[in-house]
């Protein structure tokens, strides 16, 4: 409990540096008063373990490429933000109990795989302008998550297994589909004030 106490007195504290979780900082802005920082950063850490631990490789990427993990309300598990190099992990996913932490930990896996496609990007394409083919870089992320799952335990690694497969099987359209991201703030802001309630 000391570290996250820690964590919730840097939080709290104008002056000092973000919190950090494994090495990576860690900027939460919780919106959602019924949602405890506590429990956020105790799952967000144990996702981190999980991606640490099975697939050292990956965690040192996170560390490259990735300069902080943002948990926030947003329309989707999770995004990379590239002109922050910042990985995003939605607050009430992260919030959930009826899951392991197994997908959470695959979706900012799957996140951290955008990372590096980005800093490789910027490293041997500059002054070029990217051919982002969006659908091809899914199924790299996704793939990325089928092997995670594989190298997780049976039990942990049979849902990012099985949604990652699925993925897989998707359309070019599908599999990266064009987002009215106002839209779907609009709803998330429904679901936030149903919550309220």
């Amino acid at each position: 409990m000391s570290f996250l106490r820690s964590v919730l007195t840097a939080l709290t504290s104008t002056t000092a540096a973000p919190p950090r979780l494994r090495g990576i900082p860690v900027d939460l802005r919780n919106s959602r008063p019924d949602i405890r920082d506590a429990d956020v950063l105790a799952r967000l850490d144990e996702a981190l373990a999980l991606i640490e631990r099975y697939q050292p490789h990956r965690f040192r990427h996170l560390l490259r490429d990735v300069r902080t993990i943002r948990v926030e309300r947003f329309p989707t598990r999770g995004a990379f933000l590239p002109n922050e190099q910042v990985v995003l992990t939605e607050l009430t996913f992260l919030a959930r109990r009826d899951i392991t932490a197994a997908p959470v930990a695959s979706s900012i896996l799957h996140e951290g795989v955008h990372a590096r496609v980005h800093a490789f990007r910027a490293r041997v394409m500059r002054g070029f302008p990217e051919a982002a083919d969006m659908a091809r870089e899914e199924r790299l992320c996704r793939r990325a998550e089928l092997a995670f799952g594989h190298a997780l335990p049976p039990a942990l690694g049979a849902p990012v297994i099985e949604r990652a497969q699925a993925t897989l099987t998707m359309t070019d359209q599908d599999v990266a589909p064009t987002v009215d991201w106002g839209l779907a703030m609009v709803r998330q802001r429904q679901v936030d004030a149903d919550a309220q309630r």
